[in-house]
């Protein structure tokens, strides 16, 4: 009886995959795939926020012309990070140039503007072509509004969490 045991044992051993990977093996897609997208003709529009900024934009086909409150893209934010940030949207659908964009920003910084208009773009986008846009956007975390905020001051202390110093005596 315990040869048969072993046997068993060493067959089962025999049968294990040689090499071992935490990838997951990649699905077989099942969902029908999107329409084909269309000529780039309908115009969008899309609110953004972030910390205090608010962004109005309208997007329309175009040369890839973005302008903020009559300003030029890189004259109103210099900086090419937030340049890339306020981009990512059309990067990630693979529409470059394809659309000019017109923002009316206020409030906020520098930063909380750029996340702004990012998001405004986004939901513009969206907005356009459900269909084809929504999934990439969704997965780049595009369509969801960055909650954070400043948190407020509190009664007693200097800021919303610093005191003054303790003393004991």
């Amino acid at each position: 009886m315990p040869t048969k045991k072993v046997a068993e044992a060493v067959e089962a051993v025999e049968a294990a995959p040689s090499s071992f990977t935490t990838e997951t093996p990649a699905a077989k897609e099942t969902k029908a795939p999107a329409k084909a997208r269309g000529p780039l003709t309908v115009p969008g529009a899309g609110l953004g926020r972030r910390k205090e900024a608010v962004a109005r934009v309208r997007i329309k086909p175009g040369t890839g012309v973005i302008k903020i409150n009559g300003r030029d893209l890189a004259e109103y934010f210099p900086n090419k990070l937030h340049q890339q940030l306020v981009t990512d949207p059309f990067k990630v659908l693979g529409l470059q140039d394809s659309y000019d964009v017109t923002a009316r920003i206020n409030g906020g910084g520098v930063a909380g503007q750029a996340g702004a208009l990012r998001l405004g773009i986004a939901r513009s986008l969206n907005e356009i072509d459900r269909d084809n846009n929504r999934p990439a956007l969704k997965k780049a975390g595009f369509l969801s509004r960055d909650s954070r905020v400043i948190e407020s001051k509190k009664a007693g202390l200097k800021k919303a969490r610093k005191a003054s110093q303790f003393s004991k005596r």
